[in-house]
């Protein structure tokens, strides 16, 4: 058998340097010769005590192992129980599973090389003229955003006192008290949405109020209303 030569600092640890040489003998790891191997391995430790390793002891400890693995194996069969497991089996599954995780790491190293080289390009804000508004809407579509909210207020509550008062009498409301709610609502944001004019305490006088107050204001084209596809509502502009 030849002389092996092996620098030790080229293997991670004893198992590494174990299945070098099971790959070099093309061997399989389930049926291992173990004198030959054992031979080839204490020859590549050979003189390791000057090899300064931080792990020398752990390539003798797996040296002893071989070792007492051989000596079994040399027995004369009759002196070996049938019921006896393998001794090699145990060190076939501790190299097996040392295999498995180093395929591993070989992959991840080349996934590693690779996203090394890579370079991604930094994201670009991109800014979109927003068009002029130039639709021209009717009354009636504003009536009818007015109605749709109206409805849904009457849906969800549940009768108040205010529901009465055209038994007894009926609430007034004043249209110039609510232009003078809508200014102060505007003087605080310019640009308000339709529904956020009526409240959810509002009743149905003042809400009315407010919708003609609203109308009078643009008629007298002190405000204007254009309509927000995104939102699906009307924003109220202060001009």
């Amino acid at each position: 058998m030849e002389k092996v030569l092996y620098k030790l600092e080229n293997f991670e640890g004893p198992l590494d340097l174990l299945l070098h040489l099971i790959t070099k003998n093309k061997v399989s790891i389930y049926d291992i010769p173990i004198v030959e191997i054992t031979d080839q391995y204490l020859e590549a430790i050979e003189g390791i005590e000057e090899a300064q390793l931080d792990n020398t002891s752990e390539f003798l400890v797996l040296a002893a192992q071989l070792l007492l693995i051989k000596s079994r194996m040399l027995l004369p069969k009759e002196e070996v129980l049938e019921e006896e497991e393998d001794p090699r089996e145990e060190l076939a599954r501790r190299l097996l599973e040392y295999q498995k995780y180093k395929e591993a790491s070989q992959e991840l190293r080349k996934t590693e090389f690779w996203s090394r080289y890579m370079f991604f390009k930094e994201s670009e804000k991109i800014d979109f003229p927003v068009p002029p508004y130039d639709k021209h809407h009717e009354t009636q579509e504003l009536i009818n955003a007015f109605n749709s909210i109206l409805q849904r207020q009457i849906r969800k509550e549940k009768p108040k006192k205010k529901a009465f008062f055209g038994i007894v009498g009926r609430e007034k409301v004043s249209v110039e008290d609510m232009t003078k709610k809508v200014y102060s609502m505007l003087s605080k944001k310019k640009n308000l949405p339709f529904k956020s004019l009526f409240k959810k305490g509002d009743s149905k006088p003042e809400m009315v109020a407010t919708f003609l107050a609203l109308l009078e204001m643009i008629k007298s084209n002190k405000i204007f209303a254009e309509y927000d596809y995104e939102k699906k509502d009307f924003i109220i502009n202060q001009k």
